[in-house]
């Protein structure tokens, strides 16, 4: 809904518009799209005329705000002990302490506080000041009802991502602290409870799902979890070690074992005694290798390359592959019996895409983290831009979407993550940016279906597989449904 103002007393009315692309994808896909409640303001009005308190009271009153209106400095900052406003209107020159005067001291204790100056005088001078001292903005007396309209739904949009934002981060609040897992959707629920049983035994486990769903990150909350907390979690990527050094990697060796051995080393058994080793991407190791692995689980005990002695160690072990683990084996790229051994639990993560519910509690979990850590004053992400990142389909999963909150948040640099700051290619359904898709009353669904995907292969220079990208949709579905629109493929 857009909101217009009014040049009378009446409540603004609305209007419709067209849905955009990203909007229609998500009302075809079923998601509900988010509705934009009116936000009730709380607005602290100074100046020392009379009617313009009034009259600029019932303005505001009538475009659905709530108006405290005061003649002085003194009595402005009685309101403000009493209850803090979502804005302030005040004029610059005030019986007693002036308008810059009580900004001044306002912004020092609530910078984020937004303050408007009115003047009647047009003075440049003034403006300049205020906006050095950190006013919002600066109108001139008679005031512009549209631009002072336009100001308010400014600050009502932000007082609605404020609230919105603080929702998540009382939900953050609100998770398991005990895994340190983000997400309130059923699938991850059900993780975290298995995390909390697993942690509770010493059993091993194999986790499954594709790249970027966090496979460490359970690894790493089981460990904390249980009794090994504090002793070592030594993690090695199996595909990331070259096949002449992972033996070497996990058994250790003496010095002579082989050429370049001039000094002993431990393998990662020996290193995550009394703690837990995380064999990631298993599937990856070397068949060659797999049955010596299978031997020091069941034993216990490993002898380093080029010794004598065996090494005893009490490890908890927990693998993981990107790979479906009985098509592996089925492949011939993990034994059987290893996987067998590992998987006392199997834990199956899902991708990103299969819990769209927690994308914005994870992505405001990202920004507090890097907006720490980049000592940037970025609060969350705005509506539209939440919007865009909900509509994705999130192929890398939690890593891709982490990296683009770490870009969001170095390019905002402060304030609210907005659409121009995700990278290019989430920004094909900003509103916007992109042709509309105009749908008269009384349209089908599967009319609405139809044209969303034609105008999209159309955008996309017919590229079937970019248009099931965009629309959460694999090819073979496009395909069947251009046959069913008569079309040739």
């Amino acid at each position: 809904m857009a909101v217009l103002p009014h040049s009378g007393l009446e409540t603004p009315f609305r209007i419709s518009r067209p849905l955009c692309f990203w909007e229609l994808h998500r009302f075809v896909s079923g998601t509900q799209i988010r509705e934009m409640e009116p936000t009730r303001l709380d607005v602290l009005v100074v100046d020392d005329e009379p009617a313009l308190r009034e009259v600029l009271a019932l303005r505001i009153e009538a475009w659905g705000h709530d108006v405290r209106a005061v003649g002085d400095t003194i009595q402005a900052e009685k309101e403000l002990e009493r209850r803090r406003p979502d804005i302030v209107l005040c004029d610059v020159v005030l019986p007693g302490a002036s308008g810059l005067e009580f900004l001044k001291r306002v912004k020092q204790h609530d910078e984020r506080l937004p303050i408007v100056m009115m003047t009647a005088h047009g003075n440049i001078d003034a403006a300049v000041e205020a906006m050095k001292a950190g006013a919002t903005d600066f109108l001139t007396k008679p005031l512009d009802h549209a631009m002072l309209f336009a100001l308010l739904e400014a600050t009502a949009s932000d007082v609605r991502q404020r609230r919105g934002n603080q929702s998540l981060t009382d939900r953050l609040g609100r998770q398991t602290p005990s895994t340190g897992m983000v997400g309130q959707s059923r699938l991850m629920r059900d993780i975290q409870r298995t995390i909390e049983v697993l942690a509770s035994s010493d059993a091993s486990a194999i986790i499954t799902g594709k790249s970027g769903t966090g496979k460490e990150v359970v690894a790493r909350a089981v460990h904390m979890l249980s009794t090994r907390r504090d002793k070592p979690f030594i993690a090695i990527n199996a595909a990331a070690i070259p096949e002449g050094l992972i033996e070497s990697e996990i058994f250790g060796h003496e010095p002579g074992a082989f050429t370049g051995a001039t000094r002993a080393r431990p393998g990662v058994f020996e290193l995550a005694d009394g703690g837990t080793l995380f064999l990631d991407e298993i599937a990856e190791m070397p068949m060659a290798l797999q049955p010596k692995l299978l031997r020091i689980l069941e034993d216990g005990r490993a002898r380093r390359l080029g010794g004598g002695k065996e090494v005893q160690f009490d490890v908890r072990v927990i693998a993981a592959t990107n790979r479906n683990a009985a098509q592996a084996i089925r492949d011939g790229l993990l034994r059987e019996d290893l996987f067998y051994r590992l998987a006392v639990f199997e834990i199956t993560l899902p991708a990103l895409s299969e819990r769209t519910e927690d994308v914005a509690l994870l992505a405001q979990h990202f920004v507090a983290d890097f907006a720490r850590k980049h000592q940037m004053n970025v609060e969350g992400v705005g509506d539209a831009a939440r919007d865009l990142l909900e509509a994705h389909g999130w192929p890398g999963n939690v890593r891709e979407l982490r990296n683009v909150i770490e870009r969001a948040v170095i390019v905002a640099r402060s304030g609210w993550i907005e659409p121009r700051h995700l990278p290019p290619y989430l920004q094909t359904f900003a509103p916007g940016t992109k042709p509309s898709l105009t749908l008269p009353a009384g349209t089908t669904l599967a009319e609405a279906e139809r044209l969303l995907i034609l105008q999209t292969l159309e955008r996309v220079g017919n590229n079937k597989a970019e248009a099931a990208r965009q629309l959460g949709l694999d090819v073979k579905t496009i395909r069947n449904k251009l046959r069913s629109y008569g079309r040739d493929e």
